[in-house]
């Protein structure tokens, strides 16, 4: 490949850049033991509990401590993980689930039916599949230490389902019986991996050993189901805040992945004969802005509305990806590609946005200059980007639009809370999901309208929620669709979100490092392993 002037000059940024990575990154490549240990740029993690946030960051790091019921396999399917065991009564209202041998904490205790079932009931408080559940769920009780049942006020044929997708990791106990809304800290789970506590740094990193005493199942990995086999002893969760850092660092071999590289340094990554891009998530995710339907302005859907007009999804893409190679606008709320994805009611959009209609919208809102705070992330040069794009074309139409930058970990923590902007609260933020997961209803988080207990942002629409909690119950690919058409026509009119577009964007890494297991959004730390 030709290097470039431009090029170059990254490349001699790039470099300087890898003067300044902390010397406690530097000095772990000394290790003895280097070829058995990854240092992966993961990002800032901040929030250690996958009850309390679905941020991508903190269930990758539960997918390393902890275990779960069923995995899904890379098309979706249900399979047993810590069951060995399962059936299902005749009238298929009582499900029974018998522990597989060989589940143990990281403490050294045994896991347990009741394990199970307080981490059931505690993540069923919050998810969109657990709040199902709970809904038909007559009891949920241990029967003995390695069994517990579900019995159902009526059948549940997608209960395996449920419990694979998004579905609950299982955390002791004491943990599991804290209230959904306080953050468990302990970091023992039963999983491939254990936390290093002694090794945490927080800001910097976290350490992650392999757990010896884990009992993979027989199967051969496929997705997030079938065996979690550990090729490697340690794994180490870099902060690197700076992208370029991060990219220079990776071509000093002082890290070897990088979760989100730069899409302006993509050239200078692929001219590294000892770097890759590699696409893990095939389908891509769908970007999108979230409204806080709490607070004015947009607690008035006259103003939501108005955004649907106002964004030009070329423009923000560009501004986000940079190459239109790497994005596609998207009008669906199931994406483009899933096999619900529509049409219903997507007459607002429009190449270049409606700005016009856009201030007729917020006049007929009854805006009244309100602030509107959009949280930017610092450290996620897409979002920070889009964020910044989309102030200023707020402030084109009269909308006293302000940023409010932060880390990554800062702006998860700022979307949890639902006060005013004057009390700490926010109005908008950017972020992504998995394309291949949007058309799951049932265990979507993103697709609730169902008030405080939905996701950030909070909608509330009765209507479409009693769609919704017909899902379940249907059988055939046609009803399906015949609802998410249903569905799509309240969402559009209600607003709780706006598209972006869709964008397939690689990870970089080092090519000594292998074996990498391709899931939307999370990286599994199991079946990875270096040259």
């Amino acid at each position: 490949m030709t290097i470039s002037r431009r090029n170059l000059f990254k490349a001699g940024i790039a470099a300087g850049a890898a003067l300044s990575i902390p010397s406690v990154l530097r000095a772990q490549t000394a290790s003895p033991s280097d070829a058995r240990i990854v240092r992966m740029a993961l990002g800032k993690l901040s929030a250690f509990d996958p009850v309390v946030t679905t941020s991508d960051g903190t269930v990758t790091h539960a997918l390393a401590i902890y275990d779960t019921l069923f995995g899904t396999d890379s098309k979706f399917g249900p399979h047993p993980q810590m069951v060995g065991k399962w059936g299902v009564s005749d009238d298929k209202k009582t499900y029974t689930f018998e522990l597989r041998d060989g589940l143990g904490w990281h403490d050294g205790t045994s896991v347990t039916a009741a394990d199970c079932v307080a981490s059931i009931r505690r993540w069923a408080q919050v998810a969109p599949g657990g709040q199902l559940l709970m809904a038909r769920a007559k009891d949920i009780s241990k029967r003995d230490d390695k069994t517990f049942t579900i019995a159902l006020k009526e059948p549940l044929g997608v209960l395996p389902n449920i419990l694979a997708f998004q579905g609950p990791f299982i955390m002791r106990e004491k943990d599991a019986n804290l209230p959904p809304t306080e953050q468990v800290t302990d970091n023992i789970g039963s999983g491939p991996f254990k936390f290093n506590h002694a090794f945490a740094k927080p800001g910097a990193s976290f350490t992650y050993d392999r757990n010896e005493q884990y009992v993979p199942r027989d199967e051969a990995p496929d997705g997030l189901a079938g065996g979690k086999i550990v090729k490697v002893d340690r794994v180490i969760w870099q902060n690197i805040s700076d992208q370029q850092t991060a990219v220079a660092a990776l071509q000093a071999g002082e890290t070897d992945f990088l979760w989100t590289p730069p899409v302006d340094l993509f050239a200078l990554i692929e001219s590294d004969p000892n770097l890759e891009l590699q696409v893990l998530d095939k389908t891509g995710q769908d970007m999108f802005m979230r409204m806080n339907c709490l607070q004015k302005p947009f607690d008035n859907v006259k103003a939501r509305q108005a955004m649907l007009y106002l964004i030009d999804q070329e423009a923000m893409l560009r501004a986000a990806y940079g190459d239109p190679k790497y994005f596609r606008t998207v009008t669906s709320m199931f994406g483009n590609e899933t096999p619900v994805s529509n049409d219903e009611n997507t007459g607002w959009f429009k190449k270049g946005g409606d700005p016009e209609k856009a201030r007729q919208l917020f006049k007929e809102a009854g805006y009244a200059g309100e602030k509107v705070v959009i949280l930017q992330p610092t450290d996620w040069a897409e979002s920070s980007n889009g964020a910044q794009l989309l102030a200023a074309t707020l402030r084109k139409i009269g909308v006293n639009a302000e940023l409010a930058p932060s880390d990554w970990g800062g702006l998860v923590a700022r979307r949890a809370k639902k006060d005013s902007v004057e009390n700490g609260g926010w109005n908008i933020f950017i972020t992504t999901e998995p394309e291949a997961i949007i058309g799951n209803v049932i265990t979507e988080v993103i697709l609730p309208m169902n008030g405080e207990s939905a996701w950030y942002g909070w909608p509330q629409n009765d209507e479409y929620e009693a769609l919704r909690n017909k899902w379940a119950d249907l059988e055939t690919l046609e009803e399906r669709k015949a609802l998410a058409r249903e569905m799509q026509r309240i969402w559009w009119d209600y607003v709780p979100q706006v598209l972006i577009g869709q964008q397939v964007v690689p990870i970089a890494r080092r090519k000594s490092l292998t074996g990498l297991i391709g899931v939307p959004s999370w990286i599994p730390f199991w079946n990875m392993q270096k040259a």
